[in-house]
C-alpha cells in the first residue's frame, strides 16, 4: 500500500509540474502575440501617416508664397501640390466672369513659365480660422490694380487652395 500511494503522488506531482509548465508556456506565447500585434499595428500606423503626412510644408502661407511667386514671377516648383484637385480660378472682366480649371491654369502658367511681372505685390488676410481662410493677394500694375481673393483650406492633407477670384481696378 506504501509503494502505491508513493506513486499515486508521483503522478499528481509529474502532473501538476506539466500544468505549471504549460501554463507558463501559454503564457508566454500569449505575451509574444501581443508584443508582435502591437509592433505591426505601431509599424502599419507609422506607415499610414507616412503616407499622409505633409511634413509640415502645406501651411496657409506656404500656399499663399507658392501662389504669389508663380503669379509674379514665373515659379511654378510646388504650386500643383499646393492647388486643391477641385480648385477653380475665376476672373472679372468688365462684365463677364471667365472661369478655368486647375488644369487651364497650370497650363497657362507653364505656357508663361519664368515670366516675371512688372508688379508690387501685397498680401492681407481676409478671414481666417482653422479651416479656411481668405487672402487678398494685390498684384499692383502702372495704371490698375489685379486683387485675387485666394481661398484655402485645411483639406486634412495640408493647406491647400481651393478657389481664386480675380478682379480688376
Amino acid at each position: 500500500m506504501g509503494f502505491c500511494g508513493v506513486t499515486n503522488q508521483i503522478g499528481v506531482l509529474s502532473y501538476s509540474h506539466k500544468t505549471k509548465h504549460n501554463n507558463l508556456n501559454f503564457n508566454i506565447m500569449k505575451t509574444l502575440k501581443s508584443i508582435l500585434l502591437g509592433l505591426a499595428l505601431l509599424a502599419v500606423g507609422t506607415a499610414v501617416k507616412a503616407n499622409n503626412a505633409n511634413d509640415g510644408t502645406l501651411t496657409e502661407n506656404h500656399a499663399i508664397n507658392t501662389y504669389v511667386d508663380a503669379m509674379t514671377r514665373g515659379k511654378l516648383q510646388g504650386l500643383n501640390d499646393v492647388l486643391d484637385q477641385s480648385a477653380q480660378f475665376s476672373m472679372l472682366r468688365g462684365k463677364t466672369v471667365l472661369s478655368f480649371s486647375k488644369k487651364q491654369m497650370l497650363d497657362f502658367l507653364q505656357a508663361n513659365k519664368n515670366t516675371e511681372q512688372t508688379c508690387t505685390t501685397s498680401t492681407s488676410v481676409v478671414e481666417s480660422n482653422a479651416n479656411i481662410a481668405v487672402v487678398k493677394v494685390d498684384m499692383k500694375y502702372e495704371g490698375f490694380v489685379r486683387s485675387n481673393y485666394v481661398t484655402i483650406a485645411n483639406t486634412g492633407n495640408g493647406w491647400k487652395i481651393t478657389n481664386v477670384y480675380s478682379v480688376f481696378s
